[in-house]
């Protein structure tokens, strides 16, 4: 039950976007978890600073888990993401900020899990 959610500060095309869905969905078996139910969000042109400055490129990685994962699945899941967002957009890492919650109330198709 895992929901990646982005914040970006430029406009993502439809090609970066499929780029993005099909790298994170790989990506996502780090943390013990299947493209089967990752759902993914991206929101655009948003205004981030950082240190006090508006980046060109700057993002910000919100990955949200039902049950959790060990810190170090979350450090290697930290280095992919920012490999991606490096690759796939031009975000240098140190322009990217990734938070991980876990929860253990997690609700699908009626009911929770």
């Amino acid at each position: 039950m895992p929901f990646i959610n982005t914040k970006y500060s430029q406009e993502i095309t439809q090609e970066q976007e499929e780029q993005l869905k099909t790298e994170l969905g790989k990506a996502i078996a780090i943390l013990g978890k299947s493209e089967n139910w990752l759902m993914l969000g991206f929101e655009q042109n948003c205004t981030l600073y950082f240190a006090g400055e508006k980046s060109e490129k700057i993002a910000y990685v919100d990955v949200s888990l039902y049950g959790g994962a060990s810190a170090s699945s979350c450090n290697m899941m930290t280095k992919e993401i920012c490999r991606i967002f490096q690759n796939v957009l031009g975000v240098p890492a140190d322009k990217i900020y990734v938070k991980y919650t876990a929860t253990d109330n997690w609700g699908w198709n009626g009911g929770n899990f």
